[in-house]
């Protein structure tokens, strides 16, 4: 009779009758395993590593122990790099690329002899002339026309820039192809005038109804505004100088 490795008794001596198993040569089991003592835990008995946590130093937000970054902030735990705060320009807020220094100067007063009538300008955001404009910059909402009171006989329309003192009576420093001194509006009480300033991108006018003009005027050419009339300038603005209606200047 042969014993196999599960201790089975077999009359066969190669394979056992019972499970099959081989069995070893002289027909006898290996010797049993020895059980695997049981480890109870103890102050010697190295434990498991438990993942643990980590608290970010820059917002306190509790992230995993390996993270590299702060979910919450993003502070950088490798290099203890603080968060990058969000520029003016991540919001899609214009800035002044002349910031103002110690030295500004405060803006001075206009020498231009005060209006007689009230004038206003409308300021329109036209998309259709800013279709025919190879612009980069996203088109804003056009809404209504922004409606600006105009207090003396020469206006200047621009770009604020603070540390060069240019502050224009009509200011469209959200168009970025508007130049600093762009154009100059001027008047003998009842009729109008525009003259472009040497801009980077011109002064268009064009008629009450129709297409968009296309030649600019020659820098320092002052071109008389009939009534209706539209100066277009920058990446989408378009300018109307009228007579006030009641209650529009106070």
């Amino acid at each position: 009779m042969a014993t196999c490795p599960s201790g089975h008794t077999s009359e066969a001596t190669d394979y056992c009758d019972v499970c099959g198993l081989p069995i070893p040569a002289g027909g006898g089991a290996g010797p049993p395993s020895e059980p695997q003592p049981v480890v109870e835990p103890g102050p010697d008995v190295p434990q498991p590593v438990v993942p643990t946590e980590t608290t970010c130093p820059n917002c306190q937000a509790v992230n995993p122990e390996n993270a590299l970054f702060c979910e919450a902030c993003g502070y950088d735990f490798t290099t203890g790099q603080p968060p990058r705060q969000p520029s003016p320009l991540d919001l899609g807020v214009p800035v002044d690329t002349d910031p103002p220094t110690a030295e500004t100067p405060t803006a001075a007063p206009s020498i231009a002899p005060p209006l007689a009538d009230a004038w206003v300008a409308e300021v329109w955001i036209d998309p259709d002339w800013y279709a025919d404009q190879d612009s980069r910059d996203p088109l804003p909402s056009a809404g209504v026309p922004v409606v600006v009171p105009l207090k003396t006989t020469s206006i200047l329309v621009g770009r604020t820039s603070r540390s060069r003192n240019i502050h224009p009576d009509i200011d469209l420093t959200t168009d970025n192809g508007i130049s600093r001194r762009h154009c100059q509006f001027t008047t003998d009480g009842k009729r109008w005038w525009v003259e472009d300033l040497g801009s980077s991108n011109g002064t268009y006018v064009g008629g009450p109804v129709g297409p968009v003009p296309t030649t600019p005027l020659a820098p320092g050419e002052k071109r008389e505004i009939a009534p209706d009339e539209r100066v277009y300038l920058g990446a989408w603005s378009r300018i109307v100088i009228r007579k006030a209606s009641p209650g529009e200047v106070g």
